[in-house]
């Protein structure tokens, strides 16, 4: 399926669904003016001329109040139809490369001490999470940014390709999905949920509720007597005095139930839509049929458990009416709605957490599942073993530049070849090289597709250091936050999976003398704790590392060619080191005179 035209299809469909109820609107806005002038004309016909009973009334009321229902439900339609739109605007967007601001960067997962999300934009405007990221809850964001920041164990990573791959080619699932609630991402606080339902119970007996529930019996039937002159008013007001007892010595746990409640059911209301959508499908794969069964508690789905859930909090919040407030003392109506939230929450609240965890990992599996969908040229990555590390690609592309614009680069480190030592001129393509390869391991490592036409890759931790920056309130320079990276994946290196390791310009922030001793010795260090990856250079004399590493080091270089005083790139990686510079002929290009 070309994924240009599966959503403009459907982008047209729901075009035309917007129109039609448009026209619909106005037309039942105008029925609903013609019954108004009708019941206008019958009033004046029944209490002016007293031509007709004031009964015929009811008939524009009801057909009124008919439309008036009509009229809402277009209104949600017309909604739902124009999030449709929206939703497919904005991967249209993705495809045609104009997706940057249109989606969620996922500031709050920014952590500048994690060794490698900074550096290869990983998060942030232009992100591959904004990129990749179609979730609608606060628990899917969360599942797909830790994929993102942690690699998965080869079992784990593989298990998300496969259920990646049933999910691509469910466009009518991702859909519903994407445009269920009215904006659930915004709403459902995964913590809040979580922490209600595994928090301690706030303990009503059962010897209570039945009593509560005598007494509203008892009140209502004495009243009624009351009223019909059966009884005197006294067993009425014995019953409200018990009533007042019973509220005083339930006050303080009712309290505690009517503020927990607030956050919680609303956002489990929400999560229900999502829940109710999931469990409708029917999955083959062994990680989905899992994720599926994680939904059902004793047979009985999560989402009509929830409902029961809605039920109980729309009829506590209705004790705010007048007419409750009136009758509610007599009746305990909000002593016993908090009983039963609370017995709700005493049988289904651990099971709240585990609902989030399962909808938040098919939310990112549907992410992972559209970026699919979107880049049919890419391919899944072949997962190796445990074993020697290795990272062997061909036609590798950075993953979020626009493929047509991007030129690809065959790149093997393995096996001898430990290090690569990238040299090359100023905007030759250096930086983006490392980010191309360490984007694609986390891709990879994430259960991702990949941007390259063939990746074989072990498991590897991913350590960069390509944006380290001074830092005024932190009182450090350049060089010390650079050093202090290299401390992290030093140590790092000493762990299990090795260590993909992509420096650029490394210690650029000292002088060339203790610069190329101070390289050599952290580059040794890391291949001898069984590290691979890459060092980037403009400065030539790094580039005789390769002497002091012997066979397990390679110096390929980027190459420019300066025309007419324009400097062109072709981003192609070759074998060898950089013969020329451009610093000069860049500064001449600025109009510096040099």
């Amino acid at each position: 399926m070309d994924p240009v035209e599966a959503y403009t299809s459907r982008q047209q469909r729901w075009h035309a669904e917007a129109e039609r109820c448009a026209r619909l609107f106005v037309r039942i806005g105008n029925w609903r003016l013609l019954v108004a002038l009708g019941a206008v004309a019958i009033a004046l016909l029944a209490f002016w001329r007293g031509a007709v009973s004031a009964w015929w009334l009811l008939l524009p009321l009801a057909a009124f109040i008919a439309l008036m229902v009509w009229h809402e439900r277009v209104v949600r339609r017309r909604e739902f139809a124009e999030r449709a739109i929206r939703f497919y605007d904005r991967g249209l967007a993705r495809l045609d490369d104009h997706w940057i601001g249109t989606g969620n960067p996922g500031e709050a997962f920014r952590d500048p001490s994690h060794t490698y999300a900074d550096d290869l934009d990983v998060f942030g405007r232009g992100s591959l999470f904004e990129l990749i990221s179609t979730a609608r809850t606060g628990a899917g964001e969360r599942t797909l940014a830790q994929w993102f920041l942690t690699p998965a164990a080869r079992d784990e990573a593989l298990a998300r390709q496969q259920a990646a791959r049933e999910l691509r080619e469910s466009l009518d699932l991702r859909e519903d999905l994407a445009l269920l609630g009215e904006d659930i991402r915004a709403e459902v606080h995964a913590e809040t949920l979580a922490a209600w339902g595994a928090a301690p119970p706030i303990v009503f007996s059962l010897a209570l509720r039945w009593l509560a529930l005598l007494l509203a019996v008892a009140g209502v039937i004495a009243f009624c007597l009351f009223m019909a002159r059966v009884l005197p008013l006294s067993p009425f007001a014995a019953i409200i005095g018990c009533d007042i007892v019973f509220i005083a010595m339930v006050r303080k746990r009712v309290a505690q139930v009517v503020a927990s409640i607030d956050t919680p059911a609303h956002d489990l209301r929400i999560l229900s839509l999502l829940l109710e959508r999931l469990e409708r499908e029917r999955f083959t794969t062994a990680r989905l049929k899992a994720l599926r069964a994680e939904l059902d508690v004793d047979g009985l789905p999560a989402s009509r458990r929830i409902a029961r859930l809605e039920r109980w909090t729309e009829l506590l919040d209705s004790g705010d009416h007048v007419l409750l407030r009136v009758i509610g003392p007599v009746i305990l109506w909000r002593e016993q709605m908090a009983m039963a939230i609370e017995a709700w929450r005493r049988r289904n609240g651990p099971s709240t957490g585990r609902w989030l965890s399962a909808v938040g990992e098919l939310e990112a599996l549907s992410s992972l599942a559209s970026f699919s969908f979107e880049r049919p040229a890419w391919d899944y990555p072949e997962l190796l073993e445990n074993g020697d590390p290795r990272f062997e690609a061909e036609s590798l592309q950075h993953p979020l530049m626009p493929p047509a614009q991007c030129v690809p680069n065959d790149v093997s480190i393995g096996g001898d070849a430990r290090v690569l030592i990238v040299s090359g001129s100023n905007m030759s393509g250096k930086s983006t090289l490392l980010r191309s390869i360490g984007l694609n391991a986390v891709l990879a490592w994430a259960g991702a597709p990949v941007a390259a036409k063939r990746l074989r890759i072990s498991p590897v931790q991913v350590g960069a250091s390509i944006r380290v920056v001074d830092s005024l309130q932190d009182g450090r320079s350049r060089f010390y936050a650079e050093i202090t990276r290299m401390r992290q994946i030093m140590d790092l290196a000493g762990g299990t999976p090795p260590v993909l390791f992509l420096l650029d310009e490394l210690l650029s922030g000292t002088n060339s003398h203790d610069r190329r001793i101070g390289a050599a010795a952290l580059v040794r260090g890391l291949a001898d704790r069984g590290a691979i990856g890459l060092i980037t250079t403009h400065d030539l004399a790094l580039a005789d590392l390769e002497r002091d590493l012997g066979a397990r080091a390679i110096n390929v270089h980027f190459d420019d060619e300066i025309a007419d005083g324009q400097i062109r790139f072709d981003y192609h990686l070759r074998p060898g080191v950089v013969t020329r510079s451009n610093a000069l002929e860049l500064m001449r290009a600025v109009g510096l005179e040099v």
